[in-house]
């Protein structure tokens, strides 16, 4: 069984303690700043995934997409697929992100290689908000 040696900086101090150690490796820089375990046999594996993570979130930048409070259902991919009978289905998930209403309209645009939907308004003219 691996065990942490001492509780890994998070927020200011990681950010702090990289910028004093700007001299160390990576590997060095991540162990110093506690992303390490020590195994069985007292070898020790450092965690630079979870370094790496730990300083971005740190740094207030987000690469993955917040999960959903309840924890149910799957996330928007942002791909689609073209069904066997030529049809392109949005799903819900993009049309309530949007704030769009049953009954909304839209106007095609097609251009090379992609199709440009138009929000129109109540009298049928393209929607400026």
């Amino acid at each position: 069984m691996a065990v942490k040696s001492k509780e890994p900086l998070t927020g200011k101090e990681l950010l702090a303690k990289v910028k004093d150690n700007d001299s160390l490796t990576k590997r060095e820089l991540a162990k110093e700043c506690g992303y390490y375990t020590v195994g069985k046999e007292g070898q020790t594996r450092v965690n630079l995934a979870e370094f790496y993570d730990a300083l971005l979130v740190a740094k207030g930048i987000q690469l993955e997409p917040q999960k959903s409070a309840d924890g149910r259902g799957r996330e928007a991919s942002y791909t689609l697929t073209v069904h066997k009978n030529g049809q392109i289905v949005i799903g819900g998930a993009y049309t309530q992100e949007m704030g769009l209403k049953t009954g909304d309209e839209f106007k095609i645009k097609l251009g090379y290689k992609h199709i440009h939907l138009v929000k129109l308004d109540a009298e049928g003219n393209e929607d400026q908000s």
